[in-house]
């Protein structure tokens, strides 16, 4: 089934063009080309829209396989440990000051993803099960939490450590187009790379023994999924902080609107990913609030925590 791809792009061609007008300042679309309205949407709101379809669609994609890798229909990109590595990369570059040498940030954030996911597979190893590999991803993202709170309680001026806390809230803000260059080839192979792990993915849903007696290779499909999670997630990380829930939420809109097998179910949740992350960036910029944006980060969580629980009562409902 693939009926929810149209309407999803039908509603993405929808809002991109009504994400640009808006804003605290709302813009005239008549303006004409070499007017300074004109000049905020190509250099300010158009790459900001991008960004977020890019970041959304990744988050979307990476959730939708690790629901169907996991077999869970909690799991989230941020179990594999490497959101949350990225982000110590990130957290460095502010604490070194690295991070005013333009693209010092994105590259340590992308070195972190790149040593989790490294580290992943090792842990890991050639034949570990979906469990082993779950709770070495949880080790890491544990280890790299609590790196994260030594670097805050251990930088060296008041300056870095307000940068680190409020580049981990996650936004968009003041993004340009440079951020879409790092983010779209990352973001667009490890779609492609989950892509190519569906069958796989599949397959698993028979559970481990079926699915190896139909030939699937575990250890290539883990690998599959590092890469692929490593580069949709690394990748928006690296550009914009945190951002959280997304790919929690976005399979469960979905899956009603498709026969429920993952491989159908990951350019569907990319496509409500990237709606998603852009109506709530776009919500982000017009909410009147005094001490200026509300953060991209914060209001995915507020949205995201209830929806959890939700998951969570609705799952303990089924097992009484």
């Amino acid at each position: 089934m693939t009926r929810p791809i149209p309407l999803l792009l039908a509603a993405l061609a929808l809002a991109l063009p009504l994400s640009l007008l808006a804003g605290r300042v709302w813009i005239d679309p008549t303006a004409p080309l070499g007017s300074e309205a004109a000049l905020i949407l190509a250099e300010l709101r158009l790459p900001r829209a991008v960004l977020a379809v890019l970041l959304g669609a990744g988050l979307g994609a990476a959730g939708a396989a690790m629901q169907g890798y996991l077999r869970n229909p909690l799991a989230d990109p941020g179990l594999f440990g490497i959101a949350p590595s990225a982000a110590l990369g990130a957290v460095l570059s502010f604490w070194t000051g690295w991070a005013s040498a333009g693209w010092a940030l994105p590259a340590f954030a992308l070195a972190g993803a790149a040593g989790a996911m490294l580290l992943l597979t090792l842990i890991a190893g050639r034949n570990g099960g979906v469990v082993l590999f779950t709770l070495a991803g949880m080790m890491i993202a544990s280890l790299a939490g609590a790196l994260m709170s030594l670097a805050i309680s251990l930088s060296p001026t008041p300056f870095a450590m307000s940068e680190i806390v409020t580049w981990l809230m996650g936004a968009l803000t003041d993004r340009s187009w440079r951020e879409v260059w790092i983010a779209a080839p990352l973001t667009l192979a490890g779609i492609a790379v989950l892509r190519a792990a569906g069958r796989g993915l599949d397959a698993l849903t028979l559970g481990e023994a079926a699915a190896r007696s139909l030939g699937l290779d575990p250890r290539r499909l883990q690998l599959l999924l590092v890469l692929g999670v490593g580069l949709t997630v690394g990748g928006g990380v690296a550009v914009a902080g945190i951002i959280g829930f997304v790919g929690l939420m976005v399979p469960h809109f979905v899956r009603p609107f498709t026969d429920g097998r993952p491989s159908r179910l990951i350019v569907p949740s990319a496509l409500a990913g990237a709606l998603l992350v852009l109506v709530a960036d776009c919500l982000c910029r017009v909410l009147p609030l005094a001490g200026g944006e509300l953060r991209l980060g914060i209001a995915l969580s507020l949205l995201g925590a209830p929806f959890f629980l939700h998951l969570l009562l609705r799952l303990r409902r089924e097992l009484v």
